[in-house]
């Protein structure tokens, strides 16, 4: 199914690792001429081009584009993936914390997807997918800052997606549960028990596992194809469950 993503162009953020690396590594599998874009490049392999951007920073997003406008004038395909966490309830989050975690996962998403839109348009199937999180439909504790962080991300998502329909371009999202990647290892690392930590995070999913970044970077591959030209405005959950079942915890 995903030969129609052949030749197609796609920008990546947070590339570098975790689902974002998964995603890059999985649409050039396909096929897509994929360009990274993160702090670092990380994990990228050499073979496809990646340029500094902090979507904190609208000059540096600027630069990364005119780089990008340099290689190719239009883009099929633009995934979110740059986002940072946070641990804690409302009382013990500060107002720098809420600031650069709303600045890094909202409008970076909101930053990105904008300047790419001129590159977008000139698409005949163009399709952003933002990487949202199970924190955005469920309760999660000690998670306040990520949760709404994230729930924004969601909103955005579907207000993006009404905007852009006269462009035809879709704008869908993607709620992984808890994934295994550099990201939640650096989380556990911060538990008094990460070890028991990580099992609690297993035990909460009812497949019984974490989420594998493969797994998210397939379904943001969905979304992107083309033949999904009628999906947009929607969020498709890969959380083991997490969101919608309610079955008996494991002994």
């Amino acid at each position: 199914m995903n030969q129609e993503l052949a030749g197609l162009n796609a920008v990546v953020t947070g590339s570098a690792s975790g689902i974002g690396l998964a995603t890059a590594n999985m649409l050039r599998g396909y096929g897509v001429t994929v360009v990274g874009l993160d702090i670092s490049r990380g994990e990228l392999s050499s073979d496809m081009e990646w340029f500094p951007c902090d979507v904190t920073s609208k000059p540096a997003i600027e630069e990364a584009f005119m780089a990008i406008e340099a290689l190719t004038p239009s883009l099929d395909i633009v995934v979110n993936c740059a986002g940072i966490g946070a641990i804690g309830s409302i009382e013990t989050a500060t107002d720098e914390e809420w600031a650069r975690v709303y600045d890094t996962n909202v409008v970076g998403t909101a930053r990105i997807s904008s300047r790419a839109m001129r590159l977008l348009r000139k698409s005949a199937s163009a399709s952003i997918v933002n990487i949202c999180s199970i924190a955005a439909t469920v309760g999660l504790p000690d998670r306040a800052v990520y949760s709404a962080s994230k729930g924004a991300v969601l909103s955005l998502t579907r207000a993006m997606a009404a905007d852009a329909i006269p462009d035809n371009i879709r704008v869908n999202c993607v709620n992984p549960g808890t994934a295994d990647t550099p990201w939640v290892a650096r989380l556990l690392a911060q538990a008094d028990d990460p070890e028991a930590e990580r099992k609690a995070l297993n035990a909460r999913q009812p497949i019984g596992r974490l989420v594998s970044a493969d797994e998210v970077a397939a379904a943001v591959c969905f979304l992107a194809n083309p033949r999904q030209a009628s999906t947009t405005g929607t969020s498709l959950a890969v959380d083991g469950g997490m969101d919608g079942l309610r079955t008996r915890a494991r002994i």
